[in-house]
């Protein structure tokens, strides 16, 4: 009796444990796909709202769902399902126009039909400026004992949305702009490190985005590592890991 039930026990572990893998991975899909995506932040064009080496949720329900929603982006459909537009100064996740296979995340500024304009540094929208006012300095740790003085400002949106941006320096490259009009169904990114940010201000890299490229609304930060450590380095957590910034809210 013993040499017969014995191997089927064995296939009958491997099929339960080939089983909770399975359904493991669909779940992950189905989480994926349509609530929650993970993004880890590469540059430091949206500091000090994001830091590089930031671990992030991103919500794929908050503006419904695109093509661009799912693994690989296929084509199964035009448009948005659910769709929902977003706010102004929500920080988002979206694909680059130019180059579909690369997310970018950015903080929404223009709606379309806006007018945007930088004059003097200063953000313009439909005419009016932005309120800025001085909020000190920052002091920007870029790893490898380099720490950097930079010039910070809060601003709010006219929707009294308010968060801090970098001036790094004055007169920069973007800091005059001509007006850029957002298009129909298009919105104008900007990173809160002005001058360190390839957004729609340089509309040969960036641009307008299409409102089918959003993936999704940055949430919440749930891990974060120091600029220039590893996050796999778990030996190393003591002392890379940003404690403080573990589970705090994207504004």
């Amino acid at each position: 009796m013993t040499s017969t039930t014995e191997p089927k026990k064995q296939e009958g572990g491997l099929g339960e444990t080939v089983k909770v893998i399975l359904q493991a991975f669909l779940i992950a899909i189905i989480i994926r796909t349509f609530l929650f995506q993970p993004f880890n932040i590469p540059s430091g064009s949206m500091k000090e709202t994001l830091l590089v080496g930031d671990y992030l949720f991103v919500s794929k329900f908050s503006y419904g769902y695109s093509r661009f929603s799912f693994p690989f982006s296929p084509p199964l459909f035009s448009g948005r399902l659910l769709g929902s537009t977003p706010n102004r100064g929500d920080v988002v996740v979206f694909k680059l126009p130019r180059d579909e296979s690369t997310d970018y995340i950015k903080r929404v500024i223009g709606l379309p039909g806006d007018e945007i304009q930088m004059i003097d540094g200063v953000l313009h929208i439909n005419g009016q400026p932005v309120k800025r006012e001085d909020a000190g300095y920052w002091m920007d740790d870029e790893g490898g004992g380099r720490v950097q003085r930079v010039k910070r400002w809060t601003e709010t949106l006219p929707n009294g949305v308010s968060y801090y941006t970098l001036d790094l320096v004055e007169n920069g490259f973007y800091d005059n702009t001509p007006v850029y009009k957002v298009p129909p169904d298009h919105y104008f990114m900007m990173g809160d490190n002005r001058d360190n940010s390839t957004d729609s201000r340089v509309l040969s890299q960036v641009g307008y985005v299409p409102y089918d490229n959003l993936i999704g609304r940055a949430q919440v930060i749930f891990f974060s590592v120091k600029e220039g450590d590893a996050a796999w380095q778990f030996w190393k957590w003591p002392w890379t890991v940003r404690w403080d910034r573990l589970f705090s809210f994207v504004r």
